[in-house]
């Protein structure tokens, strides 16, 4: 301790000064780090390609169609067929006989009015889905499960809280029965909405339903399928990307496709940066559904935060490199005297680890 006091007192103000901005920096990099990795993480709309493998050898990827782009579930099942293809060609199998290669799914947005007898709820925003949807949106249930797009029956429904209160006045509603367009559909679940800036801001700030993309297209208002996403083995860079984009066989004016298991990485924020007062200019008419808004909103602030990351890095790297070119002219010391400094470090661990080694050899 007395040791320590006494090398501080043998600092300068200047050296003081210096050496608590870097201690700064590099604690503010590291809080920024924190915060980044976590964020990241709480992104689940974003992470389904963790979740599906641990290994780190697949690929997530979304495509968002123009309003005058025809998708319907036939181009989806052609779709289907042209990847199951390539993947064999590619003689790309699944790690055991029971488990899937890959999994996709397909949603619409709309209008949709249902009633429970008694009250109506009309014109709730609604989400037609088909396939594995809520493998990627993983939606925070409170009573009940998800349903499959893939049902043979299309009458299953989830609401909100909100909803649930305004239809029959309790959240307690799991199993009870609801009608939209005067056909029968049951609640197998009831979730919350998430909230937060971004999420009110793309939509979330109001009650939405979601419903199969047939009860959808059958009984309610849309323009039909708008998204599509899929999870996939992505053996070398941009395989799972560039299969997607390639196999739905549209030009780049009439769909945008994202490896969203990619877009966080540096690199990915790096082009955001790149594209600053640029990306917001959507030369597409792609209405994107809340969970891409929301992921747009945190691609900007984890972009500025990468900014701020290289910053606080940068910073202490070009003091120390200032103060040692410094050093170097005052002369200081010389390059044996840094051999000697790193030598007598080692010699410091090894004779404190043959000391600890020592002690035991006792016992």
């Amino acid at each position: 301790m007395n040791k320590i006091k006494d090398f501080i007192k043998s600092l300068s103000w200047k050296q003081i000064m210096l050496t608590a901005v870097i201690l700064f920096c590099l604690m503010a990099w590291g809080g920024l780090t924190a915060f980044a990795v976590v964020k990241k993480n709480g992104l689940l709309d974003q992470t389904a390609a963790k979740r599906w493998s641990k290994e780190g050898n697949t690929a997530q990827i979304s495509c968002f169609f123009t309003e005058s782009t025809e998708i319907d579930k036939d181009k989806i099942r052609a779709f289907e067929h042209e990847l199951d293809t390539l993947f064999k060609e590619s003689s790309i199998t699944a790690p055991n006989e029971n488990a899937r290669l890959w999994a996709d799914a397909y949603s619409a947005s709309g209008k949709i009015t249902l009633s429970s007898g008694k009250t109506s709820l009309t014109d709730a925003s609604a989400i037609g889905i088909g396939g594995d949807f809520f493998l990627f949106h993983p939606v925070r249930l409170l009573k009940g499960s998800y349903f499959s797009g893939n049902d043979l029956m299309y009458d299953k429904v989830i609401v909100d809280e909100e909803a649930a209160w305004q239809l029959f006045g309790s959240n307690d509603v799991v199993g009870m029965q609801l009608t939209i367009g005067g056909i029968p559909h049951y609640i197998a679940g009831v979730i919350r909405r998430e909230e937060g800036r971004f999420q009110e801001a793309a939509g979330l700030d109001k009650t939405v339903v979601y419903v199969s993309y047939e009860t959808l297209e059958q009984l309610g208002l849309t323009e039909g399928i708008s998204s599509y996403e899929a999870v996939m083995p992505n053996p070398v860079k941009n395989f799972a990307y560039n299969s997607v984009k390639e196999k739905f066989g549209l030009d780049e004016n009439r769909m945008w496709v994202i490896e969203n298991s990619a877009r966080f990485s540096i690199e990915g924020l790096l082009t955001v940066i790149a594209e600053f007062g640029t990306r917001s200019m959507n030369a597409r008419a792609i209405q994107y559904p809340y969970w891409e808004n929301v992921a747009r909103g945190w691609e900007d602030v984890l972009a500025i935060v990468l900014v701020l990351q290289i910053l606080f890095l940068l910073i202490p790297l070009v003091m120390i490199v200032t103060a040692f070119i410094t050093a170097w002219k005052r002369k200081q010391w010389t390059w044996k005297d840094v051999g000697l400094f790193f030598v007598r470090c080692r010699d410091r661990i090894s004779d404190r680890f043959h000391n600890e080694k020592n002690k035991w050899k006792y016992f």
